[in-house]
């Protein structure tokens, strides 16, 4: 049998530790980015994910611990030296220039001939879908093709890494969107790595190959989005990523990977264990509203009553308080809804084991 074979690293952080004063930053960060991988760094306000792009840019300079860019130690270089495009939410045009000579800008800082720097700006200009804007200015254009610009300044002179912080914030949401599909169709197409830093859950579950949540300037958990989204190491990642029900229960039993429970109204329920789970101890039942059943009050498990149930279009929202006082949250297809529950209405809820996970 094949094993799967382990992508290269291109870029480390190594026991990195960044404060401002008495503020810490970041706690002794270890962290590996893959070659060619898109990586997003997501945390709310202060959780550190933009402190950790601007270390590995260069713009800030950690208090200790090492930064190494395909095996060289860059803790202490200039961002010029480091071989990497960065595009922020400003975009950071320059007015007075076209977008051509924005995109020949840093190839002609670099030396590049000049019958080299206009091959390289007609590509990037044919590889954004924008090869008519070359004579424009950037305030001829829209919010959405000013940020491809910025982009593909960003990628013009194939930098080894892209770093992007927050840069779709500033666009609507149906721009935004568009923009996403567009960022990760470049992504394949290119193969080089992107960083990206969001506090958006649904950007970073969209378009990238790893997400890196951030708390308290400590990544709280790196994985695949579907990971994260479905196994969730503790209830901080399970609360910021996406909707969550977290049920207060107690610890009866951890067997081979999995954990049974008994929630505050005596009911057991079963789930795959995560993280550091001991019998006799707290945790939470984690699940997300479209994984929770509704069944007849009659069944077994969780007993509640119906507080409300609100139509949204492609699916309801119907929401449960148990017999031990904590609110349910359940999404279901809205198809067949006048068949379905009704505020007041008593009910059990089922919790499928293989999508319930027990987190400390």
């Amino acid at each position: 049998m094949l094993k799967a074979t382990q992508p290269s690293v291109i870029a480390t952080f190594r026991s990195v530790k960044k404060n401002y004063g008495a503020y810490i930053a970041i706690s002794n960060l270890d962290l590996d980015v893959y070659n060619g991988e898109f990586l997003t760094l997501l945390g709310p306000s202060g959780s550190g994910k933009t402190t950790t792009l601007m270390m590995l840019a260069g713009f800030e300079k950690p208090n200790s611990g090492e930064i190494h860019i395909n095996g060289e130690d860059v803790t202490r270089c200039a961002p010029y030296d480091r071989g990497m495009g960065v595009v922020f939410q400003s975009y950071a045009l320059f007015p007075h220039m076209t977008v051509a000579e924005n995109l020949a800008f840093p190839l002609a800082v670099r030396k590049i001939p000049k019958a080299e720097r206009d091959r390289l700006v007609t590509r990037m200009l044919d590889l954004i879908q924008l090869p008519s804007v070359g004579d424009r200015k950037p305030q001829q254009l829209s919010g959405g093709q000013q940020q491809r610009v910025a982009l593909a300044r960003a990628l013009v002179y194939e930098p080894r890494i892209v770093l992007m912080d927050e840069p779709l914030g500033a666009l609507d949401k149906a721009l935004r969107e568009t923009m996403q599909m567009e960022l990760k169709s470049l992504h394949a197409r290119l193969g080089i790595t992107f960083v990206y830093v969001t506090h958006d859950q649904d950007e970073a579950l969209t378009m990238s190959d790893r997400i890196a949540v951030f708390n308290k300037g400590k990544i709280a958990q790196i994985a695949p989005p579907e990971v994260i989204y479905k196994r969730p190491s503790d209830r901080f990642v399970a609360g910021f990523v996406g909707e969550a029900n977290l049920i207060d229960a107690e610890v009866l039993e951890i067997k081979t990977g999995r954990a049974s429970v008994k929630t505050r109204d005596d009911a057991i329920l079963s789930g795959i264990a995560s993280g550091d789970l001991a019998v006799g101890k707290s945790a939470a039942i984690f699940s997300r509203p479209e994984e929770v059943q509704i069944v007849p009050a009659s069944a077994a498990g969780l007993h509640g009553e119906v507080n409300s149930v609100i139509f949204h279009g492609d699916h309801l929202r119907i929401h449960i308080t148990t017999d031990a006082g904590q609110v349910i949250h359940i999404k279901e297809n809205s198809a067949g809804r006048n068949s379905r529950v009704k505020p007041g209405d008593r009910v059990a809820l089922k919790f499928p084991e293989e999508s319930c996970v027990i987190i400390p």
